[in-house]
């Protein structure tokens, strides 16, 4: 970043998470990350420029070793001037959401991280003149716990996220619970993988963003955002997937013209790319897990037309969403048998404090890192090296587990017959695509006992409420059966 060329006015808001806010190049297919922090807590420019640069280097390290060079998207650190950044914070104040501005940009520092614009195709530097759409999805967890560590039977049949629904329901997160289940959209299977996707369209929470020309137009901010409107949706999306059916208009028209975005984020997703060393770990979800999750909409309509499990597809080997849920299955113990290992950690490190540096848990995140992350013995020898080993491979497992998966889509001139980009075909068109991972921060060490924590509370609420009533009303159904007395007359 040249000082002389910083100006705020070519910069615009882009979103922000809990820790860290982005703002888009108008021109120039980058952005700057800045983070963000509490008003009263105080980082020296050096600690900040340490947190960016550990990002950097466990990006580059770590998850592109796993996930593979085209979908790890690493960037930079950069300094730039201190009058830009105060300018630029005053300049995007007003686009904030009003729950994010309990945390401030950093203006002190100077140091941001340069990354590429993931809602554009990511194979030119300038933002291309033909319109490109962006898909964000936030996949989740895509696996049932296998680990014998696991106490509560009810991990063993619903998965988290459809569990951690019905919480954030009763504390007023989200308004209603969504049909989507992970499980179903890692399972490859096309038929559930469609459910999924439509799912995540009729419900977006959190877990689904739509871009057009890198603005947002599709996606919940909060609990207050109105429902989705899917014939808002029809409209922008019109000029990418005219329908087949020759609609231009009504209900026919926008479920055509969603059947095809979901068609082919779905090509995208299955889509595969073979760099990448994911496949060391050696990972299969096959009889380590049930496949289906009890709770998916789509397993209990299955079950209600008398069929156990759907059919079985599986995922490509090089296809993003496998590689993603084999780092995911790195927590090989779950947070139950973790806890106590830990546990152990910190004991160990409340006697010998000096040790923290060597044990590597705030970096640097280099190849011996990364090499330590491969041993996937469960067997407890008693040491705190075993110890710290599962505790690092739980933060890299909780990191794929709450990652965003981009998927880029422009449609194809007509004169591309050269251009060597990957392409969908669609039923009217063909599209460039570029798949990308975004938000790979490792997850903090210290969060780990707040997450022993919500484990246990969304177990027991799940427990208490959704399947406490499920069991009155069977043993309400067996009862009113039991109570029937048949009487015959004679005619």
């Amino acid at each position: 970043m040249e000082e002389g060329k910083m100006d705020e006015n070519e910069w615009g808001y882009h979103g922000e998470g809990n820790k860290s806010l982005v703002v888009a190049h108008a021109q120039r297919c980058v952005v700057l990350r800045f983070l963000k922090f509490p008003p009263n807590r105080k980082k020296t420019s050096e600690e900040i420029f340490q947190h960016l640069q550990n990002i950097v280097d466990f990006g580059k390290n770590v998850m592109k070793e796993f996930l593979g060079e085209n979908y790890v998207h690493c960037g930079e650190v950069v300094q730039l001037p201190l009058e830009f950044v105060k300018q630029l914070c005053l300049k995007i104040q007003s686009e904030r959401p009003e729950s994010r501005c309990d945390k401030d940009l950093d203006t002190l520092s100077g140091y941001a991280m340069c990354l590429p614009n993931l809602t554009r195709l990511q194979t030119y530097c300038f933002a291309e003149h033909r319109p490109i759409l962006c898909v964000e999805i936030k996949p989740k967890c895509g696996f049932i716990p296998f680990s014998s560590d696991v106490t509560h039977e009810m991990k063993h049949k619903v998965c988290r996220y459809c569990m951690h629904q019905h919480l954030k329901v009763a504390t007023g997160k989200w308004k209603q619970i969504s049909k989507y289940c992970p499980l179903d959209l890692y399972s490859g299977n096309k038929q559930r993988m469609h459910f999924a996707l439509k799912s995540l369209l009729q419900e977006a929470q959190n877990n689904l963003k739509i871009f057009k020309n890198g603005e947002l137009i599709y996606g919940c901010k909060d609990a207050r955002s109105p429902v989705a409107d899917w014939s808002e949706l029809a409209h922008h999306l019109k000029p990418f997937f005219f329908p087949s059916n020759g609609l231009t208009s009504g209900p026919h028209c926008t479920r055509a013209v969603i059947r095809e975005l979901v068609h082919v984020i779905t090509r995208a997703l299955l889509s595969s790319s073979d760099k990448g060393r994911a496949g060391a770990l050696r990972l299969g979800p096959g009889p380590r897990g049930p496949r289906v999750c009890e709770a998916s909409p789509f397993s209990r309509s299955l079950h209600c037309q008398g069929k156990n499990t759907p059919e079985r597809s599986g995922l490509p080997k090089g296809c993003l969403l496998y590689k993603t849920l084999q780092v995911q299955m790195l927590d090989l113990l779950d947070i139950e048998g973790l806890y106590p290992l830990y546990n152990r950690v910190e004991q160990y490190l409340e006697e010998f404090p000096e040790e923290r540096k060597t044990l590597q848990i705030d970096g640097p995140y280099d190849e011996a890192f990364y090499q330590k992350l491969l041993d996937l013995s469960t067997e407890d020898d008693g040491t705190v090296a075993f110890a710290l080993t599962k505790v690092q491979q739980y933060r890299v497992a909780m990191t794929a587990k709450d990652c965003s998966i981009m998927i880029a889509l422009s449609p194809c001139l007509q004169d591309a017959s050269s251009d060597h980009r990957p392409v969908i075909p669609s039923s009217r068109s063909r599209f460039a695509f570029s798949v990308s991972v975004l938000d790979l921060d490792l997850k903090p060490y210290e969060s780990i006992p707040h997450q022993y924590k919500l484990d246990s509370k969304i177990v027991n609420y799940y427990s208490k409420t959704v399947h406490a009533k499920d069991n009155a009303m069977m043993s309400t159904r067996f009862k009113e059966s039991e109570d029937c007395t048949l009487v015959l007359h004679k005619v």
